[in-house]
Protein backbone atom coordinates (compact mmCIF):
# COMPACT_ATOMS: atom_id res chain seq x y z
CA UNK A 1 0.00 0.00 0.00
CA UNK A 2 1.32 3.47 -0.57
CA UNK A 3 2.72 5.65 2.32
CA UNK A 4 1.90 9.15 1.81
CA UNK A 5 3.94 11.98 4.55
CA UNK A 6 2.73 15.48 4.96
CA UNK A 7 4.81 18.24 6.06
CA UNK A 8 4.59 22.10 6.02
CA UNK A 9 2.39 22.92 8.24
CA UNK A 10 2.94 25.35 11.06
CA UNK A 11 1.38 28.52 11.97
CA UNK A 12 0.52 31.53 10.36
CA UNK A 13 -1.07 34.81 10.35
CA UNK A 14 -4.01 35.61 8.18
CA UNK A 15 -3.55 36.58 4.71
CA UNK A 16 -0.13 34.63 4.58
CA UNK A 17 0.80 31.92 2.63
CA UNK A 18 2.39 28.20 3.37
CA UNK A 19 2.97 25.00 1.04
CA UNK A 20 2.20 21.78 2.12
CA UNK A 21 3.89 18.85 0.56
CA UNK A 22 2.86 15.37 0.20
CA UNK A 23 5.39 12.43 -0.65
CA UNK A 24 4.96 8.86 -1.60
CA UNK A 25 7.47 6.84 0.40
CA UNK A 26 9.37 4.90 -2.42
CA UNK A 27 6.82 4.94 -5.63
CA UNK A 28 5.72 7.68 -8.35
CA UNK A 29 2.21 9.02 -7.74
CA UNK A 30 2.37 9.25 -11.43
CA UNK A 31 -1.21 7.42 -12.82
CA UNK A 32 -3.01 8.07 -9.44
CA UNK A 33 -5.43 10.39 -8.31
CA UNK A 34 -4.37 12.72 -5.31
CA UNK A 35 -6.84 14.51 -2.80
CA UNK A 36 -6.19 17.13 -0.16
CA UNK A 37 -8.37 16.84 3.00
CA UNK A 38 -8.91 18.85 5.74
CA UNK A 39 -10.55 18.51 9.27
CA UNK A 40 -10.86 21.35 11.36
CA UNK A 41 -11.23 20.82 15.46
CA UNK A 42 -14.73 19.79 15.99
CA UNK A 43 -15.58 19.65 12.69
CA UNK A 44 -16.37 16.52 9.55
CA UNK A 45 -13.53 15.82 7.56
CA UNK A 46 -14.08 17.89 3.94
CA UNK A 47 -11.99 17.92 0.76
CA UNK A 48 -10.27 20.66 -0.26
CA UNK A 49 -9.03 19.55 -4.25
CA UNK A 50 -9.18 16.46 -6.13
CA UNK A 51 -6.16 16.41 -9.35
CA UNK A 52 -6.68 13.27 -11.57
CA UNK A 53 -4.17 10.83 -12.53
CA UNK A 54 -4.22 11.69 -16.00
CA UNK A 55 -2.76 15.11 -14.74
CA UNK A 56 -5.75 16.77 -15.81
CA UNK A 57 -7.24 20.22 -13.81
CA UNK A 58 -7.37 20.05 -10.59
CA UNK A 59 -10.89 20.87 -8.91
CA UNK A 60 -11.21 22.68 -5.84
CA UNK A 61 -14.12 23.11 -3.48
CA UNK A 62 -15.26 26.24 -2.99
CA UNK A 63 -14.17 27.27 0.20
CA UNK A 64 -10.60 27.42 -0.96
CA UNK A 65 -11.02 28.25 -5.15
CA UNK A 66 -8.46 30.92 -5.98
CA UNK A 67 -6.44 30.75 -2.87
CA UNK A 68 -5.00 27.56 -2.83
CA UNK A 69 -2.84 25.66 -5.95
CA UNK A 70 -2.15 21.91 -6.18
CA UNK A 71 0.77 20.92 -8.17
CA UNK A 72 2.97 17.99 -8.86
CA UNK A 73 6.61 16.75 -9.18
CA UNK A 74 6.35 13.50 -10.41
CA UNK A 75 10.06 12.96 -10.16
CA UNK A 76 10.11 13.58 -6.46
CA UNK A 77 7.00 11.49 -5.78
CA UNK A 78 5.91 15.19 -4.43
CA UNK A 79 2.44 16.55 -4.56
CA UNK A 80 1.95 20.15 -3.79
CA UNK A 81 -0.95 22.35 -1.84
CA UNK A 82 0.21 26.37 -1.87
CA UNK A 83 -2.43 27.70 0.11
CA UNK A 84 -2.41 31.88 -0.73
CA UNK A 85 -4.36 34.23 1.50
CA UNK A 86 -4.96 31.93 4.44
CA UNK A 87 -8.27 32.67 6.60
CA UNK A 88 -8.60 31.78 10.45
CA UNK A 89 -11.14 29.14 8.70
CA UNK A 90 -8.44 27.29 7.09
CA UNK A 91 -6.84 26.73 10.23
CA UNK A 92 -7.27 22.38 10.25
CA UNK A 93 -5.16 19.20 9.80
CA UNK A 94 -4.49 18.36 6.04
CA UNK A 95 -4.53 15.11 4.62
CA UNK A 96 -3.14 13.97 1.29
CA UNK A 97 -4.77 11.00 -0.41
CA UNK A 98 -4.18 8.60 -3.35
CA UNK A 99 -5.77 5.84 -5.14
CA UNK A 100 -4.25 4.46 -8.11
CA UNK A 101 -5.99 5.03 -11.35
CA UNK A 102 -8.91 7.44 -11.72
CA UNK A 103 -11.58 8.38 -9.43
CA UNK A 104 -14.64 10.87 -9.40
CA UNK A 105 -14.00 14.42 -9.80
CA UNK A 106 -14.44 15.45 -6.60
CA UNK A 107 -11.91 12.50 -4.94
CA UNK A 108 -14.57 10.79 -2.76
CA UNK A 109 -13.31 9.84 0.35
CA UNK A 110 -14.41 6.37 0.41
CA UNK A 111 -12.27 5.60 -2.86
CA UNK A 112 -9.00 7.43 -1.65
CA UNK A 113 -6.72 3.83 -0.84
CA UNK A 114 -4.22 5.28 1.26
CA UNK A 115 -3.61 8.34 3.25
CA UNK A 116 -1.25 10.20 5.07
CA UNK A 117 -1.11 11.00 8.87
CA UNK A 118 -1.77 14.75 8.72
CA UNK A 119 -0.08 18.24 8.99
CA UNK A 120 -1.76 21.17 10.96
CA UNK A 121 -1.85 24.36 9.86
CA UNK A 122 -3.05 26.89 12.59
CA UNK A 123 -4.00 30.63 10.93
CA UNK A 124 -3.85 33.09 13.63
CA UNK A 125 -2.83 36.28 15.00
Amino acid sequence: QVQLVESGGGLVQPGGSLKLSCTASGFSLDYYTIGWFRQAPGKKREGVSCTPHNHGDTFYFDSVKGRFTVSRDNNKSTVYLQMDNLKSEDTAVYYCAAVWGPANWYCPAEVMASWGKGTLVTVST
